[in-house]
């Protein structure tokens, strides 16, 4: 339920605390999903700083924003702990978990935003400790100020800016280099689908960067390979033994994963994996291949 401010410009105002919540929804999700790498784990976080808001009787709190992004934040810095535990005994390379964003415009409301959701990206964070991460994703991708994101994480303002300033040293040569318009994505993705449905090795190696890199999660799940593959060559002859190993009436459509286009396949009505490129000039520099079932839920149902 909504109410009228009885002030002079007649503002609407949210009259209940989980409408309070809901207009911070969106943001906190995408905070914690790109800290964890994981829309489920994302999910369950916002979940439960909604229980606890709720706890709180925050009706009286000063700053929504500023109390809920607290929250998600720490509990995301307690969870990246027993994250990463899990990872050293998953079977085979872990990948983040693809979501659907042509479903969730709230977390590409900004380039910058986009950009922070390729896979490219959220591996790359994955090389910063736990409160680098936060400090990083709070001020480069959601431009918190400094004196916020102290609040935030419990720590001084000229901690914070150390914080970052380790982050982006740490980082160094893995941020992505240089952009790619969307018609170049769409275009590239585009021909590498159809060079690997048509079993075109030629094409293929032509879209291939020379060092290019393939790497599937199938988390023991689904074949994907235990091991990355590094070179054109190995990378194309791999990718079309691999295709021949599948259903041959697996069908590859192109829609909106993680802020960029990329080739979802289904099989029998039921989603069967992702495909992402990342992307330099007119080559694909990385293949990201995901097709652990637990993985694929926020794909949404498959393309008609």
């Amino acid at each position: 339920m909504l109410r009228t401010d009885p002030g002079p410009a007649g503002r609407i105002m949210p009259d209940t605390t989980a409408e309070l919540f809901q207009q911070q929804r969106g943001r906190l999700f995408g905070i914690a999903y790109r800290m964890l790498s994981s829309a489920t784990d994302a999910e369950d976080v916002v979940q439960e700083a909604f229980v606890r808001w709720l706890q709180a009787g925050a009706t009286t709190v000063e700053s929504p924003r500023a109390y809920l992004t607290t929250i998600v934040v720490r509990l995301c810095l307690d969870h990246l702990g027993t994250a990463r535990a899990r990872r050293e005994v998953y079977v085979g390379p872990w990948l983040p978990e693809p979501i659907a964003t042509g479903a969730h415009p709230e977390l590409v409301e900004t380039v910058v935003q986009a950009e922070s959701l390729s896979f490219a990206f959220l591996i790359m964070l994955e090389n910063l400790r736990p409160l680098e991460r936060a400090v990083f994703v709070l001020r480069e991708v959601f431009d918190y100020d400094y004196a916020e994101i102290a609040a935030i994480v419990g720590k001084s303002a000229a901690n914070c800016r150390q914080l970052l300033h380790r982050a982006q040293a740490h980082l160094g040569q893995r941020r992505p280099r240089g952009t790619v318009s969307r018609a170049q994505q769409e275009r590239i993705t585009a021909q590498f689908l159809r060079a690997s449905a048509g079993g075109d090795i030629q094409e293929l190696l032509t879209l291939l960067a020379a060092d290019t890199v393939f790497t599937g999660d199938g988390g023991g799940q689904a074949q994907a390979g235990r091991h990355s593959v590094q070179g054109a060559e190995k990378v194309a002859r791999g990718l079309l033994g691999g295709l021949r190993k599948m259903p041959p009436d697996l069908h590859g459509q192109i829609a909106e994963i993680n802020g960029q286009p990329a080739i979802v396949a289904s099989w029998q009505g039921r989603l069967y994996g992702v495909v992402l490129l990342d992307i330099l000039g007119d080559q694909v520099r990385h293949v990201y291949l995901v097709v652990n079932p637990d993985k694929l839920r926020w794909l949404g149902p498959p393309p008609a």
